[in-house]
């Protein structure tokens, strides 16, 4: 069976999860998974009292690394979970996500979630977000103190078995998707040697794939965007053989959707899931998990015809798709300085590594249930959820076992903004709204109890 990149839907029952349930839902999905699959990514989609729905990105039929003996990732390698020793109270550090293709009303479109991550990373000496939240095409709007990471590199941040590195300059290696339109392959090159000239970016070499590789947008059962990719074994292929030459990986290559989807997009002012952005996670999340390198991946225009259409004025959060021809240059300017993944113990133990023990909070749209949310109720980290931010996930996060004033609903990012600023300056949140209850004191028995037992 020739490699693939899909998604599949899974049952978990509730009752398998007892205990941590980062490594509880693992064994679960391992169980029900098929032989040589690797889970990419997770998403709960749904969750009830007796299960919990979930949608899987799942990688089959890789090869292992020709020549080298290197192995590759084994099934329960997403969801191995290392508990954070300390916390470190030097900084404060938080973590905005927005899942991509969850049709998120902030941050589901192009780039319409940078203005709040400039506003969080203003409360915080370290933002760590990922390109759903700031990529717009040809703009990119990113915060001088932010990382810039994929979202799998978040998970495993938060999982606590990687640590982040700043870098100053990362060396590309841009992969470009077949295209019977030399337009749009000109468009691409043209993009990254516009950013060599006008911001330094430094790139290794520029390849370009054949036509066994093909990504396919669709939807899932729960309306989340997603999709296929055939052929992925030719852009490992390429990654093994230039393995040392580069620091992160930029991909640009076209997504096929049905026809009419660019206009019903653009016409349909935000209620249309973006389609294109779930296919690009799940391919994402398969190349850093596999290389431990930041990556991202930009989609092509499929004709001239496509790219001459006049979309007519479209909602703002649409934009900048509507005016840009390579979509490129976003993910260029963001890997170039995005962080090192740093996995060896000893290399994250160093002082300028940043692990899970430094992140003090994760702001999140409320109702989103993934590793991230998981790994940080595992961690004890406070987890900030942002109800305006509406999008298709339908969980109650508030029922799951946080410890007490860990977990924070609020209705807008203005408010996640002033809690992080409160847990910043080390008050309690709580403590700026009104009323404030009186406490009680509770009669303590434990110990005349225990004389009686005896």
């Amino acid at each position: 069976m020739p490699p693939a990149l899909f998604e599949r839907e899974l049952i978990i029952p509730t009752a398998s999860t007892h205990g941590n349930l980062v490594e509880a839902l693992g064994r679960a999905v391992t169980a029900q998974i098929g032989e040589g699959e690797i889970p990419i990514r997770l998403a709960v989609t749904t969750s009830a009292e007796e299960s919990y729905h979930c949608e899987m990105g799942l990688l089959s039929g890789l090869e292992p690394m020709k020549g080298s003996g290197w192995n590759r990732p084994k099934p329960e390698a997403l969801f191995r979970f290392v508990r954070r020793p300390v916390e470190n109270t030097l900084g404060f550090n938080a973590v905005l996500l927005v899942p991509t293709g969850i049709g998120a009303e902030i941050g589901g479109h192009a780039g319409d979630a940078a203005p709040v991550a400039s506003l969080l990373a203003s409360v915080c000496d370290t933002l760590i977000t990922h390109p759903n939240v700031v990529n717009a095409s040809d703009i990119i709007d990113l915060p001088a103190n932010a990382l810039y990471v994929e979202g799998s590199v978040i998970t495993r941040l938060l999982l606590g078995t990687l640590g982040l590195q700043r870098a100053r300059n990362n060396r590309l290696l841009v992969v470009i998707g077949h295209h019977e339109d030399e337009l749009f392959t000109h468009a691409a090159i043209n993009s990254v040697n516009a950013a060599r000239s006008s911001y330094g970016l430094t790139v290794s070499r520029i390849i370009q794939l054949g036509p066994e590789f093909e990504m396919d947008s669709c939807y899932t059962g729960s309306g989340r965007a997603a999709g296929r990719v055939r052929g992925p074994d030719c852009l490992f292929e390429a990654l093994d053989e230039y393995a040392g030459q580069y620091d992160a990986v930029a991909i640009t290559s076209q997504i096929m959707v049905p026809p009419g989807y660019h206009a019903d997009y653009f016409n349909g002012m935000g209620a249309m899931v973006n389609p294109w952005g779930g296919v690009e996670a799940m391919l994402t999340h398969a190349v850093s998990a596999i290389y431990d390198v930041p990556s991202a991946h930009s989609p092509m225009l499929e004709t001239q015809e496509i790219a001459n259409e006049d979309p007519g004025i479209v909602d703002p959060r649409m934009a900048a798709e509507a005016v840009s021809l390579a979509l490129l240059q976003c993910i260029l300017k963001g890997l170039q300085e995005s962080p090192r993944i740093i996995t060896g113990a000893s290399g994250m133990v160093h002082h300028s590594v940043l692990t899970a023990a430094d992140v003090s909070c994760l702001v999140i749209p409320d109702g989103c249930i993934g590793l991230p949310t998981l790994g940080a109720l595992e961690q004890g980290i406070p987890v900030v959820a942002v109800r305006e931010n509406r999008n298709l996930m339908r969980n109650d996060l508030a029922a799951l076992p946080w410890a007490k004033g860990q977990f924070h609903r609020v209705e807008n990012y203005w408010e996640a903004a002033g809690v992080m600023a409160a847990m910043r300056a080390g008050i309690n949140p709580a403590s700026v709204r009104r009323p404030i209850l009186p406490s009680r004191a509770e009669r303590w028995t434990g110990g005349a109890d225990e004389a009686k037992a005896r």
